[in-house]
């Protein structure tokens, strides 16, 4: 059984030094999956508040897309800062290499950049997932994917909320991050695409502030329908009125919306493949 190489890197907020421990341990299993993880040098804060500048953290991923015998690089951060690193990024070495970017909640700046600037598809999920609650089931899960045994990590069994049928390209991811697009040069085109939108953090007000936001970018009117993901927040504390209804409001009666509880912040979920055609129907 050979061996590949993938890279583990933080483009966004640095990793605290008390990951250290969850990092070897997550090294442990990648191993005994099959995998010799490659670590970036910009993982934990180098004193400066920061794993490094935007460019160097650009410099530490596009070294990992140079290394031929990566397949898959994850990011293992969240936060605040992975859009810095986009302006450094040379879309033309990560077009040609193949390789698939993973990364969740922040790092869907990046996951629809990729995407956007090459075409290539990029995968919402964290890797840390293989440490927590779900571990065991996480494994087999990943596992399964990379042998080509099973694909149940992509699966997303979701509920229509409205209508009962979408297909297109999806795009989208955390909906705070995903509007730090807005207006760049990687901001997708919402034509035809489905919207995958879910969030950690963010209470009534902030969710109407995104929605509102995109509204006026017209994305409701191009869309083919929106996935909603989970909603940590406005869920664990029951705020009204709740998010099926604030996107409701927002897109109106028509278009298609559905949910599914496999992607966002819980440690059980699956991964979503951005800029993949997707057709969702209620069965």
């Amino acid at each position: 059984f050979m061996s590949h190489k993938i890279g583990i890197t933080a483009c966004s907020n640095p990793m605290h030094p008390s990951f250290s421990a969850d990092l070897a341990r997550l090294c442990q299993i990648l191993r005994k999956l099959g995998f010799d993880p490659v670590l970036s040098p910009c993982l934990y804060d180098n004193g400066s508040g920061f794993s490094g500048t935007g460019a160097e953290r650009a410099d530490a991923l596009m070294n990992l897309y140079c290394d031929p015998e990566i397949t898959d690089i994850f990011d293992v951060s969240g936060g605040d800062m992975a859009n810095e690193v986009l302006p450094y990024l040379d879309f033309s070495v990560i077009a040609a290499s193949g390789k698939r970017f993973w990364g969740y909640s922040d790092l869907t700046t990046i996951v629809n950049a990729v995407t956007t600037a090459t075409g290539n598809e990029s995968m919402l999920y964290q890797v840390r997932n293989l440490l927590y609650d779900h571990s065991a089931e996480q494994i087999t899960l990943f596992q399964n994917a990379f042998s080509g045994q099973s694909p149940s990590l992509f699966d997303l069994p979701c509920t229509f909320l409205q209508g009962d049928h979408m297909e297109g390209v999806m795009i989208g991811g955390n909906i705070r991050c995903f509007l730090k697009l807005a207006g760049t040069d990687f901001q997708p085109d919402f034509r035809g695409k489905i919207l995958l939108l879910e969030a950690m953090g963010g209470g009534v007000p902030q969710m109407v502030t995104f929605l509102s936001q995109l509204k006026m970018m017209h994305a409701f009117e191009q869309i083919n329908g929106i996935l909603l993901g989970t909603f940590s927040q406005m869920e664990r504390d029951q705020l009204t009125p709740d998010m099926p209804q604030l996107v409701r409001q927002a897109a109106g009666p028509d278009l298609p919306i559905a949910r599914t509880p496999y992607i966002g912040h819980g440690t059980d979920a699956h991964a979503a493949v951005i800029g993949k055609f997707y057709q969702i129907s209620s069965d």
